[in-house]
């Protein structure tokens, strides 16, 4: 049956799409014809929309290995075909955004699981760069794990599940066992044609046609030399002995004799073969790192450590289970795995008796924790994390007592969360959670470090109050359970400042982040890696109460620290520190500076990190900010553009980055005489700040003072008067009058209250805030010479002349001596025009 649904296409029928990853192929597939047709002329029938296919059917009928035939058999017809194991649906998401870099999106350490594979999805849709692609996902369960990962578009997907409900969902094509035709034909070509079609009848016969049972009798009899009479009668007395205990079994008496006879086989020949392949049992059903299978401290059966410690005896265990059919060993595509059917290790398991299963179980864990790498915050060891990620729910990592099991699951927890995969994150945090808890009580060290990273988690989300709670209740357990100088207390304190921040808390913050500084020092020493990321979010802190010189001094000695820390501080926390140099050197006045700063914070990010890497957008929309306070308008708007456009792309309207990125865009809009557009982005931008941060966060008064700005530059003082009102007297209320964001309303008031003819008050709140400026950032401060200007021009309306001009003389020599006569902010001065005074939300 041959159907085309494709444009032509150059590429030979033998060749490799671009993209590709697939399992290797079968070189003993037999068989299925009618299905490959059937399937093959199902999705050629496609006109538009994407209708997923299914093959499903009971295990060992072959499902997976069709899949992969299906994929080689018609792989010139697609440009990109990727492999997606679906049996652990948190685990998809990761998969897919290992599709990102070969599509040209982002990939996962610059973006993050979760936005990368969204980004996959949204190139499959569009069809760009490929518009020929075909997704296959391996032993689905539930439909619904999937209803958001299947994307439409003008490719292909291919699900292979043992659950007959993807019939009534999809595409369904059933997969049965094979046909007495095709059995024989699999064990001729499986035994190189040792065996004649009346032995291969009755072997199929004993076997019930089962594909993966003929696969287990043709591996036996190929590597022993079995004749098919010897082991017909061999699984005779194994079916009958089967029979006897009456045990109930999920699986065909057929399959669970050929593999007992098989496992027979191999004890007597190489006993200690056995004992890696019951190891092997207890990993998930997914590919198992070759690392993982080495010496470790960690408790191991005497029997498995004596193979693990010798590379040959080793070697020679893995080669001969392979010729069994009893593991697939990978090599070709350089990931060294090995894999075990997962009917074959469920067979294995039920064999043993509990208190064995518990043994080997622990034994898999020492595994996993000897290959684990120490940091799972570095990109380069997250491919070792990745691919131990898929047996950590399997090998229940999260019912183990011990402390180095539990300490490994913590290391997942870290990797998923620092390389984007908060779902998975979430997920594996609840169960560890609930089964420590359970087991350990709610004081458990353990248990507050998941607790710890259950709150960033939510702090991460946007979900600032139940961090905050969450955060403050492990606290007091933490003090009480281990003291207030303990590491993890430590590390707790950390995330509470942030947390104080975010509910705009600014002053608790910064008293609260002043103590766990000097407990960091104390306790770890000042160069420790740590110390460094407290007294990084204590300048946060001063940035965010105004005390911008302490900020700059805290940055520049970390960043002179940071060369001697330990451990290593990576690049992203030296990233972390200069860009928030660059904000504070801005904040500071000293605008030429912080432009030569963030551009070569932003050269030393791209070293390391995508242009859509979370620290990389940061940097770049700083950088617009500064840029657009030298007066270079068209490269601040260019900047600010871009990165407001990759955060829209990356996450959603709602999120804060995406937010701060709207507000510096709008401000770059205004200056750049783009006011009704900017009036609208800044209108939206003040509208969703409140579900974010809540009612009364000073940031919310911040981003209303841009919109009441606009409604004065777009001709409606009136309107912007009465909402400056409203800002000044709320910010004042959370922040106290000796702000600057404080102070920057109350000069914007005043400049509505002069357009509108009301000198009086404008001239008086000028007074008051220049003065209040003058002390809290100096005389030369280009926030209080704008103040200074302004209140000179108005004085001058007013018609006291004389205090007008010494004012303005002065300002002007100020203007001279700092940002030069050039700067657009002098100019204006000059001219006797009203500076205006936008806000810009730093992070928290």
């Amino acid at each position: 049956m041959s159907v085309s649904w494709h444009p032509a296409t150059e590429r030979s029928a033998t060749s490799f799409p671009e993209v590709w990853k697939v399992p290797p192929r079968n070189i003993n597939f037999t068989g299925r014809e009618l299905q490959l047709g059937r399937l093959r002329g199902g999705i050629g029938e496609r006109i538009t929309a994407v209708v997923p296919h299914a093959l499903h059917g009971l295990g060992g009928v072959g499902k997976t290995q069709m899949a992969i035939e299906y994929a080689y058999r018609f792989r010139a017809e697609y440009d990109v075909v990727w492999w997606i194991p679906a049996d652990q649906p948190g685990l998809v998401r990761s998969n897919l955004a290992m599709l990102a870099p070969r599509l040209g999106v982002p990939d996962p350490t610059s973006t993050g699981i979760e936005e990368a594979a969204l980004a996959v999805l949204e190139a499959l849709r569009r069809g760009e760069p490929y518009a020929r692609w075909l997704l296959i996902f391996d032993n689905a369960d539930e439909p619904e794990d999937l209803t958001d990962l299947l994307p439409p578009g003008p490719g292909d997907v291919l699900i292979t599940s043992r659950n007959h409900r993807w019939g009534s969902v999809v595409e369904a094509l059933a997969i049965d066992v094979f046909t007495r035709e095709e059995s024989v034909d699999f064990l001729k070509k499986r035994m190189r044609r040792s065996i004649g079609d009346a032995d291969a009848g009755r072997l199929a016969d004993a076997l019930g046609d089962l594909p993966l049972a003929l696969e287990q009798a043709a591996a036996l009899q190929t590597e022993t030399g079995m004749s098919a009479e010897e082991y017909l009668r061999l699984l005779k007395e194994q079916t009958a002995s089967l029979l006897s205990e009456g045990k109930p079994t999920e699986y065909p008496v057929s399959m669970t004799a050929a593999w007992g006879l098989s496992v027979a086989k191999l004890k007597e020949s190489l006993p200690e073969a056995v004992d890696l392949l019951r190891c092997c049992a207890f990993f998930g059903p997914e590919p198992i790192p070759r690392t993982a299978f080495r010496p470790v401290p960690g408790p191991v059966r005497p029997e498995v450590a004596e193979v693990l410690a010798d590379p040959i005896r080793l070697s020679k265990v893995i080669k001969r289970l392979g010729r069994y059919a009893l593991i697939r060993v990978e090599t070709e595509t350089g990931a060294r795995t090995l894999q075990v059917h997962r009917l074959i290790q469920a067979l294995l398991r039920e064999e043993l008796p509990v208190d064995v299963q518990d043994t080997i179980r622990s034994e898999v864990h020492s595994l996993m924790v000897g290959a684990a790498p120490q940091n799972p915050d570095d990109p380069a060891d997250w491919p070792q994390y990745d691919a131990l990620l898929a047996h950590v729910g399997p090998t229940r990592v999260a019912g183990s007592t011990r402390d180095d099991v539990r300490d490994f699951a913590m290391n997942i927890l870290t990797y998923l969360s620092a390389s984007g995969n908060h779902e998975a994150a979430r997920t594996h945090v609840q169960t560890f959670l609930e089964q420590w808890t359970a087991s350990s009580g709610p004081a458990d060290l353990h248990v507050l470090r998941a607790r710890r990273a259950q709150g960033n988690l939510l702090r991460d989300r946007g979900r600032y109050n139940e961090a905050y709670e969450l955060n403050q209740e492990t606290l007091k357990t933490m003090r009480e359970a281990v003291g207030e100088k303990h590491r993890d207390t430590l590390m707790l304190l950390n995330g509470i400042g942030a947390d104080l921040r975010a509910r705009g808390l600014f002053h608790e913050a910064r008293d609260h982040d002043a103590e766990s500084v000097r407990l960091h020092e104390e306790v770890l020493g000042p160069e420790h890696v740590l110390t460094l990321r407290a007294i990084n979010n204590l300048a946060l802190d001063y940035g965010l109460t105004s005390e911008y010189q302490g900020a700059r001094s805290l940055l520049e000695e970390a960043l002179r620290t940071a060369q001697f820390a330990q451990p290593v501080v990576t690049r992203g926390t030296v990233l972390n520190l200069w860009t928030g140099l660059g904000r504070i050197v801005r904040l500071c006045g000293d605008f030429e500076e912080a432009c030569d700063m963030g551009e070569e914070a932003l050269a030393y990010g791209f070293e390391a990190f995508s242009a859509d890497h979370p620290r990389i957008l940061m940097a770049q929309k700083d950088l617009s900010i500064a840029r657009l306070r030298t007066g270079e308008r068209d490269r601040a708007l260019e900047l600010a553009s871009d990165v407001h456009a990759r955060y829209k792309r990356l996450y959603d309207l709602d999120h804060p980055g995406t937010l701060a990125a709207a507000t510096a865009l709008s401000n770059a809009m205004r200056y750049n005489a783009q006011a009704e557009e900017a009036f609208t982005l800044a209108q939206d931008t003040m509208q969703r700040y409140p579900a974010m941060y809540g009612a009364e966060h000073p940031y919310n008064y911040g981003c209303a003072s841009n919109v009441a700005l606009l409604h004065r530059v777009l001709g409606r003082p009136r309107q912007a008067r009465d909402l400056n009102r409203q800002n000044l007297a709320g910010i004042e209320a959370k922040l106290g009058r000796d702000h600057h964001y404080v102070l920057i309303i109350a000069l914007n008031l005043a400049s509505d209250l002069s357009e509108l003819g009301e000198l009086d008050e404008a001239c008086a709140l000028e007074e008051d805030t220049h003065r209040r400026l003058a002390a809290l950032l100096g005389d030369t401060h280009p926030t209080t010479l704008g103040a200074a200007a302004n209140l000179a021009a108005d004085l001058a309306t007013a018609g006291r002349k004389e205090e007008a001009q010494r004012l303005h003389d002065a300002t002007m020599r100020h203007y001279t001596e700092t940002l030069t006569m050039e700067h657009a902010d002098a100019v204006a001065a000059a001219e006797g025009r009203h500076l205006d005074f936008d806000f810009d939300p730093p992070p928290v």
